[in-house]
């Protein structure tokens, strides 16, 4: 997870640049009233000429990126003996931000601590400093300091933008504090709402994640719909699916991949092949078969024994013997063990080539690592019997008569051939007789010519 160091910085640079600006209001006007020589302030809100021009000069220097030459001069003009505690506060203000400049964050820490203990800093001040101190202890990844600083600056600020509430929240993710995370995170919504300000993505994210976190799948569930509302993106679609997943509301996982397909964001060839599985899980095999055929030959889908298998898979449940073949003659080149050979035999048998049938159901034989080799013998058995190899096709059925579970089948078939080798027989005596009748026949009708 992004630890939103970024954020935080651009952040402190906001806020910094806030102080000089109210620094150099507070010295352009104490300038003003000198030269007018009116009203007098008093000596704990005012800037001397020669401490603003000063000031100014260091300014020009951070302009410039010459930060050792602002450094050098605003340290030789700090000295607490000398300058009221006004004065003090306007150079400490610079210094630190000369400091973050130069990104030394612990010196700029350092700088705005001696700022918050003067005793009459003004409320302003201290509040935009308070805040910022909370920016750069979050920074140096001092969590626990940040956290009980940004506390501090929500009792000085009695009407808090969202912001400070979100930093409050990440401060709590670094502690491991995800729990606490929730209540800061849902605070900064509802004052955006309450200033008509939009509730940004990322907030939504980051409550996503500490709820994701806690386990709540019902609220991460929820978040990731209105992240799809608001911003549809690939990644949200993707969670809600691992949400339904979580929740065990798997017949709806379907609903979210297939609309993340549908709207293009799917990539990934294992992204297509989960779609793929999805579908069958919903009975829509040939929605799967088309989906793998299309993703495999465009080699987005990796060519391997797996994906071809549940390509096979697809198009046999879809009643599609013939297409799921090459697929399988695929698979069963890169399988090792004969499982896939097997499958491909049953293809040939359906389909009705059955001499393509012997010779895979002889190699997932060969091969060996089946499940159940006796069904293997009775696919071979069924393809020899229709080319007429009756003798090949018995010995398979008593190959696969073995097996307990198979002796039925395997006695039925054996019958059956038996039944035809008789038939047959019957067929061959008759056309046997018939022929020597009809050989008699024609003799005596040959000799009766002669007479």
């Amino acid at each position: 997870m992004n630890t939103k160091r970024g954020i935080s910085l651009k952040l402190g640079i906001m806020l910094l640049a806030g102080l000089l600006a109210f620094g150099n209001a507070s010295a352009q006007k104490s300038t003003r009233a000198d030269k007018d020589d009116k009203t007098k302030t008093k000596q704990a809100q005012a800037v001397s000429k020669e401490v603003y021009e000063r000031i100014q000069k260091a300014q020009e220097m951070v302009d410039e990126e010459n930060y050792t030459g602002a450094l050098k001069s605003l340290n030789s003009l700090y000295n607490p003996d000398k300058l009221t505690e006004y004065e003090q506060a306007n150079v400490l203000n610079y210094l630190g931000f000369v400091h973050y400049n130069m990104e030394s964050m612990p010196q700029a820490i350092s700088t705005y601590q001696k700022l918050l203990a003067i005793p009459s800093l003004e409320p302003q001040m201290a509040k935009q400093t308070t805040f910022t101190m909370a920016q750069l202890l979050t920074v140096e990844e001092r969590y626990r300091e940040a956290l009980t600083t940004i506390d501090k600056w929500f009792i000085l600020e009695t009407n808090p933008a969202p912001q400070p509430y979100i930093l409050k929240a990440q401060i709590h993710y670094h502690l491991n504090e995800y729990q606490s995370m929730v209540g800061p995170i849902e605070q900064a919504m509802q004052v955006a709402r309450n200033r008509d300000q939009p509730v940004k993505e990322d907030w939504w994210g980051l409550l996503n994640f500490a709820y994701f976190t806690l386990e709540n799948y019902t609220k991460v569930r929820d978040i990731q719909k209105i992240l799809l509302e608001t911003w549809p993106k690939k990644r949200y679609w993707l969670s809600l699916a691992g949400a339904f997943t979580e929740l065990g509301q798997d017949e709806k996982l379907i609903y979210a991949y297939d609309a993340a397909f549908t709207q293009d964001m799917l990539e990934k060839g294992t992204e297509f092949v989960t779609m793929a599985q999805l579908y069958l899980q919903a009975e829509v095999p040939y929605k799967a078969a088309k989906l793998l055929q299309e993703k495999i030959e465009a080699g987005i889908v990796v060519k391997n024994e797996k994906n071809y298998r549940l390509l096979s898979q697809s198009w046999m449940l879809a009643m599609e013997d013939s297409k799921a073949i090459p697929a399988l003659i695929s698979a069963a080149g890169l399988a090792e063990d004969g499982e896939v050979d097997a499958r491909l035999a049953n293809s040939y048998l359906n389909v009705g080539e059955y001499g393509d049938c012997v010779t895979s159901a002889n190699t997932a034989i060969r091969k060996g690592g089946l499940k159940s080799p006796d069904n293997i013998q009775i696919s071979l058995g069924m393809c020899l019997y229709n080319l007429r190899r009756y003798s090949e096709a018995k010995k398979s059925f008593r190959e696969a008569a073995k097996t307990p579970r198979s002796q039925r089948t395997s006695g039925q078939w054996i019958r059956v051939i038996d039944a035809e080798i008789e038939r047959n027989r019957q067929i061959r005596l008759a056309e046997e007789a018939a022929q020597k009748k009809r050989k008699e026949i024609d003799e005596r009708k040959a000799k009766s010519g002669r007479a």
